[in-house]
């Protein structure tokens, strides 16, 4: 039972780190303007643009031009993280 919740946790960890990187590379891109048609841009705006989307509807966060809506994401999976990675090790310890 402790490989099964030991896999878990690590699978929940994976999960969010890959996506915290999607949205980091994202911001990061956006700033130089790259080809929107290219193969990997287009990836992560599939990838990343359902959540911001729907965040940005909640929460228009723009000052100066500046869009903070992929700051209080990355916020909120760090959070929920934390918050999932808790649950699971406290379930694991019974």
């Amino acid at each position: 039972m402790d490989l099964l919740w030991s896999s878990l946790y690590q699978v929940v960890n994976l999960a969010f780190q890959v996506y915290i990187f999607l949205i980091v590379a994202r911001v990061l891109l956006s700033w130089v303007g790259p080809d929107p048609y290219h193969p990997l841009v287009r990836f992560l705006h599939r990838a990343t643009d359902p959540v911001l989307d729907r965040l940005h509807r909640l929460l228009p966060l723009q000052f100066g031009g500046i869009d903070l809506t992929p700051v209080a994401l990355l916020l909120v999976l760090y959070l929920l993280k934390d918050l999932l990675l808790t649950l699971i090790a406290q379930l694991a310890r019974g």
